[in-house]
């Protein structure tokens, strides 16, 4: 059986995410690149792929999925160890309530095809849309910290690597492309750090990637 192969791009959040995930489960898979900024996820290839036109898509035999959290669970449900999840059913929701609040409420308000529409319908140059997405993550990023103060041990949920996570690592990442200042957040930055430490979170960041540039 061939390994599965992740169709991504260095830069693309919900791609680092799967990235994480498959180090800490020491899934290996191959790496395909989509190049954002040259419109490749446009092109026919892609299209057949991933119809949405976006990345992450991890393929296997007769087999694709496209949306980053549900890759996460699926690569969980396939490799329970280690989980991704707490046990106690309480800790599972907040791990998975700040994973959504990533993925829900951050996420899609930042991403690039929203971007390129403020530009072509609005005239949003370059700063503009650096202003847009550090103020939507400053909101959220609020909503987080609280969150935290009441779920963080080492790491997000207590003191287990969760899902939580996964999704927050590379929404910091972003915030810091964004020029987003969390100096008043001391706790993400200090959940964030935790978790980059880590070699699965090293190997997956941007930077690591052979198509970073």
């Amino acid at each position: 059986m061939a390994e599965p192969t992740l169709h991504g791009y260095w830069r693309s959040s919900a791609a680092y995410r799967v990235r994480i995930a498959a180090n800490l489960k020491g899934v290996s898979c191959a790496s395909a690149f989509v190049h954002l900024r040259k419109s490749e996820q446009r092109g026919a290839p892609h299209l057949t792929r991933n119809p949405a036109g976006l990345v992450p898509t991890w393929c296997e035999e007769d087999f694709e999925l496209t949306q980053s959290l549900a890759i996460l669970e699926y690569l969980d449900d396939l490799h329970p160890k280690p989980p991704l999840l707490p046990k106690a059913p309480s800790a599972r929701a907040r791990a998975r309530e700040l994973a959504l609040v990533i993925a829900c409420d951050i996420h899609p308000i930042g991403n690039l095809r929203l971007l390129e529409k403020l530009t072509q319908d609005f005239g949003a140059a370059a700063a503009a849309r650096t202003a847009w997405n550090r103020h939507w993550i400053q909101l959220d990023f609020g909503a987080i910290a609280a969150g935290l103060a009441q779920t963080a041990g080492a790491h997000a949920i207590g003191d287990q690597v969760t899902l939580a996570n996964v999704r927050l690592v590379p929404q910091v990442y972003n915030a810091r492309r964004f020029e987003l200042d969390l100096s008043t957040y001391p706790e993400i930055q200090r959940i964030d750090a935790a978790a980059r430490a880590q070699e699965p979170f090293q190997q997956a960041a941007p930077e690591a990637q052979p198509d970073a540039e």
